[in-house]
Order: structure tokens, then sequence, then C-alpha cells
């Protein structure tokens, strides 16, 4: 199938989220519902449930809770509601989005430790078991995904120090989770957090969080914030069968259940994840053939997600130059994010196929041969 001839608009989304979505799940949001609704409520369960489900085969540890918002709200719901007054928090920062973890902990006045490592790098499990030996942490959090060069970071690995060392660990999965096989159960997450226009292929509009249900009904009253308050969202949700404290984005839980429901026939998790192997893998050998230039090294995890190249060493180069053109092509990329390094990125996932990467090369190549 061919993304591009099915949407609406005349670019294909080639970014980490928002992205491309199918006929199928942008379909789903042409009718209008109540969030009071039996049948809207049922469905935020159904939600719920298969969340779990996609996350773990423990299914009774754990629970779903649906927050309005991007990803980052959901994010700044777990940091504000989970840590108490007297709580201190470690966060592992490679990338832009370790650091605005940093920065809503510093915001909500958070006792908060940083432990900063190159963009470029995954953490030192050295630095880390170091980190760890400060008495009076209590929680840990680190990115999975670092969109700021597509570095996939070992959770498993640095889980396992942390519950070595007794603290509650949060994972922020915005990028990964429903891209990248996992079990939160296996790898011991307290709190892993997503978004519905990530790797499942909703649209924006709310954010996710898988909590383990023993750390979370020991939430109560940590809150920072009235409407990012996770315990409060979740025990509503619990009593009153799917429904939520605010409204809702019902249009968007709409097309999130389609989306899942589209996962499901694509083969799930796994079935995914290939395909986003396979269109990274078309993505960087192609890149690479054509004189561009990876950020990361081949030694270094590289998620199926999104891929960061240098920019070409020539003096006329002009990333906006190559964006209009590749957008006059029918192709969206994305600026660079890493601090020191003039870079640009590419994205693989939503409703995108190895020949729709194809085709970008087939652009890319008639680019720089003009």
């Amino acid at each position: 199938m061919n993304a591009l001839t099915e949407l609406n608009n005349n670019y294909l989304l080639l970014t980490p989220g928002p992205l491309s979505t199918s006929v199928g799940v942008r379909r789903a949001m042409q009718k209008d519902w109540c969030t009071w609704d039996k049948e809207y409520n049922q469905l935020v369960q159904e939600i719920r449930l298969r969340l779990v489900g996609l996350a773990t085969v423990q299914k009774e540890l754990y629970s779903a809770v649906l927050m309005q918002g991007s990803g980052s709200f959901a994010v700044e719901s777990v940091l504000g509601s989970v840590i108490p007054s007297d709580g201190k928090i470690l966060i592992i920062n490679n990338g832009a989005y370790g650091a605005r973890m940093v920065q809503m902990a510093r915001c909500l006045k958070i006792d908060v430790v940083e432990l900063r490592c190159p963009e470029t790098e995954i953490p030192s499990m050295q630095d880390i078991e170091q980190a760890l030996e400060d008495a009076a942490l209590t929680h840990v959090a680190c990115v999975h995904c670092e969109t700021t060069t597509g570095l996939l970071n070992p959770i498993a690995e640095i889980g396992q120090r942390v519950k070595a060392a007794g603290k509650t660990w949060i994972v922020d999965a915005m990028s990964s989770f429903g891209g990248v096989p996992m079990d939160i159960a296996e790898l011991e997450i307290d709190f892993l957090i997503s978004s519905a226009n990530k790797c499942i292929q909703g649209v924006p509009g709310f954010g996710f969080v898988l909590a383990k249900r023993d750390v979370l009904e020991n939430c109560k009253g940590l809150a920072r914030s009235v409407s990012l308050d996770l315990y409060d969202q979740w025990q509503t949700m619990e009593q009153f069968n799917g429904k939520w404290r605010f409204t809702s984005p019902t249009h968007v839980v709409h097309a999130f259940y389609q989306a899942l429901v589209e996962l499901e026939q694509e083969g799930g998790v796994q079935a995914r994840y290939q395909r986003y192997l396979t269109s990274q893998k078309t993505l960087s050998e192609g890149m690479q053939a054509l004189g561009f230039q990876l950020v990361l090294e081949n030694t270094t995890p590289q998620s199926p997600v999104i891929t960061t190249f240098l920019y070409p060493d020539t003096a006329d180069f002009s990333f906006q130059h190559l964006y209009e053109n590749l957008k006059k092509a029918g192709f969206v990329i994305y600026p660079g994010k890493v601090t020191d390094l003039n870079c640009f990125r590419i994205g693989n996932i939503g409703e995108v196929y190895p020949e729709d990467i194809r085709r970008l090369l087939s652009a890319l190549k008639q680019y720089s041969a003009a």
C-alpha cells in the first residue's frame, strides 16, 4: 500500500509524531460523541484493557490511565502525582526529552538529581550505579526512545539497577510503546508513559500511563495539580466505568480505538516493529549511499522510529531549501535537535511503508543531482 495516495493532504509526514494516519483512523473522527454516553465510556474501558494487554502478559498487575493533552502532559502528570513532597528523583538525561523531564521536576519543586550524558551516547551503567548510591533517592526516570537522535536507551539494564536499589522506575516510552516489543512487567517498570499519536498511530489529543496498581494506590493525595492528578483520574475511570474527570477528546479517543484495531490487524507490535525496522534500514542504507552521514555511531543502539543525519559538508547546503523541495515532492521531514550538531531527522512511523522510503530516496537523489 502506498500511504501517500491514501492521504487527504499532499505530503507524507516523516516525523516522530504527529504522523500520517490511515483512512480508517481519520474516518473514525467524522462523528460527534457525548462524554457521558455509556457506549463511549465502555469504549474507553476497552482501550484501557487493550493497552494493558499490549504492555504485558501479567495484565492483573497494571492499569491504564488516559490523560488529556500531549504526551508531555502525561509525563508531567506522573512526575507531579507519584513523588511525595520528601521524595527525590534521579533523571537520566541524554536528549531534549530527558532535559524536559528535568525542567518539569524543577518547576514542580521536586528534589531532582540530573545525570547528564552526551546526546549521542547511552548512559554509563557505572555512572548510574554511582548515582543510585544516594539513599535519599526514591524514583528514577529515563526516556526509552530519545527522538533527539533516535537513540534507544537500554531500559532493561538500567531498570535492573534501579529495582535492585529499591527505587520506583518511571519510563517515558513516548516514541517506542506499540512499535518496539516489550513486557513492562518483565522490565519491572512502575510507570510507563506514551501518547496517542506515536507508534499506535492515532492522532494527538491525549497521553496514557500504564501503572502498577499497587504503586499507584499509594499515590493518593500526592498530586501537585488538579487537572494533572494521575491518581484521581485513575480512580474516576475505575469507579465510573471509563468516565474522565473533565471533558475528554471524544473524536481522538475513537480514532485511537480504530488505531488499536488496525495494529492488531497488522499482526501486533512485533509485526509493526518489523515494518518500522525495514523502513529504517532502507532509509539508513539509502541515505548513506547518497553521501549522508549518520549522527549515531554504529555501536549506539538505533531505534526504528527516527534517524538523524548530519548536514552535508558543503558550504551551499540549506536545510530549509531541502525541506521545501522535499515537501513539493510529497514529504515532510524534521529539523535537528542535537545541541551542538547541524543535523536533520527523518521518521518512519505512522502510515509509512518501505516503498514510501524508497520514493523519498529517489526524491533526495534528484535533489542532490540538481
